[in-house]
C-alpha cells in the first residue's frame, strides 16, 4: 500500500488498484464498506457528485505533503455496451450535462477558459509543423483544407462543459439502472457537438441520428453536422500527432485510414 494510503485509512482495510493510466485510483474494502479513492482529483468533482453525474463523493481530505484524497462510493455495475450508447438515456444524460449552469461556473471558477475552434485550428496547424505529416501524406493535407474551409460555421456557438472523452468505458450503469459518467480528467467548456458528435459518429447508424438528436433536445441540421465532422477531424489530427510523436507506425496508418473516412464525408456534405 503506497505511503498516502496508509495516512488516510488506517488499519483493517484491504486495498487494490483500480487501474487507470496514473495509477493513482485504488479500491478499498473493510467489512461491509467500499470506497473508490483517488489522489489529487479535480474540485470540479464535488459539483459533479452533487448534481448526480458521478458516484457520490464521501470525504476529501488532504495531506500534509498537499495531496487531496477522495473517496466515493462504491457501486456495483457495469460498463455500458458499445449499442446501448443508442439508448435515449445516454443522450438524456449529456443533455443534463450540457444544461448545467453549476458545472459551467465551477468550471469557470477553476480557470478553464472556453476552447474556440479558431484557437483549435491555430494549435493544430501550429503542432502539425513540427511534424513531417503534412508533407509526407495527402490525406492530412486535405484535412487541414476542410478545416479551413469549414471554420466560419464553427463559431459563435455557445459554449457548454463538456465531458471530452465520451465512449462507452466511461459510462457506468449500475444495478439500479442509474447512470454516470466518469473519468472527466479532459473536461473543458467547448462546443456540446464535440461530445455528442462523438457519440453519433461512433456508435449511433446513421438513420438513428434524427432519433437520438431528438432524445438530446436539439433537431439536425446542416450545419451541426458539418461542425461535427470538423471536430471529428480535428480530433482525429489530434491522435496522429501523438502517435507519430511516440513513433507508433502501426497507430498512425489506423488514424490516416480514419482521416480519410472522414475527408470522404466532408466532401459529400460540402458538394451537397
Amino acid at each position: 500500500m503506497v505511503d498516502w494510503l496508509k495516512q488516510v485509512l488506517g488499519k483493517g482495510w484491504e486495498v487494490t488498484p483500480a487501474g487507470g493510466l496514473t495509477g493513482d485510483a485504488y479500491v478499498a474494502n473493510k467489512n461491509d464498506e467500499r470506497l473508490f479513492l483517488k489522489r489529487n482529483s479535480s474540485p470540479f468533482l464535488a459539483v459533479l457528485s452533487a448534481e448526480g453525474i458521478v458516484p457520490k463523493l464521501i470525504w476529501t481530505k488532504r495531506l500534509e505533503n498537499g495531496d487531496v484524497i477522495t473517496a466515493q462510493q462504491w457501486l456495483e455495475g457495469r460498463e455500458l455496451k458499445p449499442l446501448e450508447m443508442q439508448h435515449h438515456y445516454v443522450a438524456e444524460l449529456l443533455r443534463k450535462i450540457h444544461h448545467s449552469s453549476e458545472l459551467l461556473h465551477m468550471l469557470m471558477r477553476l480557470g478553464k477558459k472556453p476552447v474556440t475552434s479558431d484557437e483549435s485550428y491555430k494549435g493544430m496547424k501550429y503542432r502539425l509543423s513540427n511534424t513531417n505529416l503534412t508533407t509526407k501524406y495527402k490525406d492530412v493535407r486535405t484535412a487541414l483544407v476542410y478545416l479551413e474551409h469549414l471554420l466560419p460555421i464553427t463559431r459563435k456557438q455557445k459554449y457548454v462543459v463538456c465531458h471530452g472523452d465520451l465512449n462507452h468505458n466511461n459510462i457506468l450503469l449500475t444495478k439500479e439502472s442509474n447512470l454516470y459518467l466518469i473519468d472527466w480528467d479532459n473536461a473543458m467548456i467547448a462546443d456540446p457537438v464535440t461530445d455528442f458528435g462523438m457519440v453519433m459518429k461512433w456508435y449511433i447508424p446513421k438513420e438513428g441520428w434524427n432519433d437520438w438528436l431528438a432524445n438530446y433536445g436539439i433537431a439536425k441540421d446542416e450545419h451541426l453536422i458539418e461542425r461535427m465532422y470538423w471536430y471529428l477531424l480535428l480530433d482525429a489530427l489530434n491522435y496522429l500527432c501523438w502517435h507519430s510523436e511516440r513513433n507508433e507506425p502501426e497507430k498512425v496508418m489506423e488514424r490516416l485510414g480514419s482521416i480519410q473516412e472522414l475527408n470522404e464525408h466532408v466532401e459529400q456534405i460540402i458538394v451537397n
